[in-house]
């Protein structure tokens, strides 16, 4: 007999009724791994019980897309599946389709706008024709059942929130991000019943390891930078319960392979209670030290 999944859903995700579990399944697409092992390792977090699954057209060229797809096709109704629009200047409908198509879905269950992170972007997209009302006659028409944004900002994730505009937000909550989206956005959207799903628990893995973010090594980085520092890194134990302690609806991990998985599962399952304000100071602070030259911090409105 089989042992039963090691999560279970754990509240509403805001006001869409979708009871969600409180880790999710990120972007783990990777062109050089088979397609078949993406698949399979998706679904391991599937099996795990993880009930939450984010991609976009933009990872890896919509191979990402492809890969949930695969992965949601026998258990649909139990997967919250979001996407992404990522071009703000073209139609909406034409890149919802191509995202259904990749992931062979009539409907996804939240499309939100990718990366909306200067106040000229939300003002653009959210004009009286604009492609967030593209977006609502999407909704209307039964392609996405919930609609949002994504960001980078703190102060545009507070005007879409105010307007009413968004069903659930994505945005970075972890131990090294601007203090605003922990301290005021994630009240705000608590207050408004706007959902929230967290990302950058490990800082694009500039908090863990020696990268410019996302695998790219130090080597990369621009001549003169120095490579060769001993940094007090965290561990993910650190990174997992600090964001758990903040409390989103669902913190997004990238959980890429199976080790990957099992690391970020045991520092959830230890996640007792939340932690102290001194040991949250600590861990920020360790935090800065951490990431100190690895290049722009991108999910902070200042990059730094």
């Amino acid at each position: 007999m089989s042992p039963g999944p090691r999560f279970r859903p754990r509240r509403p995700l805001g006001s869409t009724g979708f009871v969600a579990t409180r880790l999710g399944a990120g972007d783990l697409a990777d062109r050089a791994i088979p397609f078949e092992t993406c698949v399979a390792t998706l679904r391991r977090a599937l099996d795990a019980g993880l009930n939450v699954v984010d991609t976009a057209p933009s990872y890896e060229d919509g191979y990402s897309e492809e890969i949930v797809g695969a992965a949601v096709r026998d258990r649909r109704a139990q997967v919250f599946v979001t996407t992404k629009i990522d071009h703000f200047d073209r139609a909406v409908a034409p890149q919802l389709s191509a995202s259904l198509g990749r992931l062979g879905l009539d409907r996804v269950d939240l499309a939100v706008f990718h990366s909306v992170s200067t106040l000229d972007a939300w003002r653009a997209i959210s004009s009286a024709r604009g492609p967030f009302a593209e977006l609502e006659a999407e909704r209307a028409a039964g392609r996405a059942r919930f609609v949002g944004i994504s960001s980078h900002h703190p102060d545009v994730l507070d005007l879409a929130i105010r307007a009413g505009a968004c069903d659930v937000v994505l945005f970075p909550i972890g131990p090294y991000v601007d203090e605003r989206y922990e301290l005021e956005i994630l009240p705000l959207a608590r207050s408004r019943n706007v959902g929230t799903i967290a990302f950058k628990t490990f800082g694009a893995g500039k908090l863990l390891s020696d990268t410019l973010g996302y695998q790219r090594p130090l080597a990369d980085a621009a001549p003169g930078s120095q490579t060769q520092r001993a940094l007090p890194h965290l561990v993910p134990a650190e990174c997992v319960h600090y964001t758990l302690t903040r409390d989103p609806d669902v913190a997004l991990l990238g959980l890429s392979d199976p080790a990957e998985q099992d690391q970020a599962f045991r520092a959830a399952e230890a996640f007792e209670a939340p932690l102290a304000a001194a040991e949250l100071a600590r861990i920020r602070s360790q935090a800065a030290e951490a990431v100190r030259g690895k290049g722009p911090i991108w999910w902070n409105p200042s990059g730094s």
